[in-house]
This record gives structure tokens, sequence and C-alpha cells, in this order.
């Protein structure tokens, strides 16, 4: 099955969405690193269903109107990348985790170099909050859409990068973003 896509704005630069069938394959960004997440061949569908449907909860997301996302997704990839995909799925808005507390999810405690690789083609982003997943020290770390478009998110959230709380997760914030 051939996938669909369309392009959407927001304040993060376009992202691209795709669908695979009736469900959501890929929230990629507008400059993206070569085969970080291989999803051919494609096609524009700007009249697809879950693909207007994920554009509508995104423009909610950015309007600070919606911090859950209720959408059909089928990940492509390992085994291993779905469970860290879907430990990803379990991170509140408004919360963030380490490297080291998702390879402890999901029951791998010595995979933390893994769970960061496979964060980093997590082909769903932001409906998938890889940007909520943070270095040990609380550190924001690389980021497929960049560190900017990482710290935009979370303060979004309601985090502020230079705020930490003491098990090294950034704590929420008061922050106004003018978009």
């Amino acid at each position: 099955m051939s996938y669909e896509y369309m392009w959407v704005d927001s304040p993060v630069k376009q992202l691209k969405l795709i669908a695979k069938g009736p469900a959501l394959a890929g929230v990629l960004w507008e400059v993206e690193r070569e085969n970080r997440v291989m999803l051919q061949p494609m096609s524009e569908n700007r009249n697809n269903a879950v693909l207007n449907q994920t554009a509508q909860q995104l423009a909610e997301y950015f309007e600070r109107r919606r911090d859950v996302f209720d959408l059909p997704l089928d990940f492509q990839g390992t085994e291993f990348q779905k469970e860290v995909w879907a430990a990803l799925l379990t991170i509140p808005f408004g919360q963030t985790r380490t490297y080291g507390d998702i390879a402890r999810q999901i029951g791998r405690p010595a995979a933390v170099r893994a769970v960061g690789a496979a964060n980093g083609r997590n082909p769903i982003s932001i409906i998938a909050p890889c940007h909520r997943v943070i270095g040990s020290t609380g550190a924001l770390t690389g980021f497929a859409g960049g560190l900017k478009a990482k710290e935009m998110l979370l303060a979004l959230e309601g985090h502020s990068s230079d705020r930490d709380d003491a098990r090294g997760r950034v704590a929420p914030a008061q922050t106004v973003l003018a978009w």
C-alpha cells in the first residue's frame, strides 16, 4: 500500500503529514535528514480524512486547545522501535522523561543508546512526543526538527529548558509564547 501526504504550516515550520490507509504514519519536518524515515512510495492528497484530522488536531495543539491527540497510528519500524514509540505515547502533556526512563519502562535498562536511536527515528513527531525526551542531566538533546523546535514545543507545553527539578526532568514553567 502506498502512502499519501500533505503539507501543513505550523509554528515550527512546515510539517509533512503522511497516511497509510486510514491511519497516520508520519509527521515529518520540512528539512529531514536523508533516510531518517523511509515511507515510500508517496502521492499528495489534500483530501485524505486522517491527514485533515491530523492537521486540525495539530492546529488545536499549537493554539493550546489540545493536549491529547486522538488519531489512528501506523508505526513503520522494528519491534524495538515500536516499543520505544509506544512508550513515548505514555508521556503526559507537560512532562518529560529521560532516555534512561524510557529504557527502564520498556524493560531494557541497559538500552539507553538504542532508545535514543529509536527516538531519533520516530516517524510520527509531535503526536508521539519524542520532544518530551531529554538527556539525563535535563539538557535538551538531539531532535529531528532541531533543538529550537524542541524548545518551542516544550515551552508550548509549559516547560523552560533552564528549570530542572531534582530528578533531572524539566519542571513546568509559566511561559507565554508569541507565535
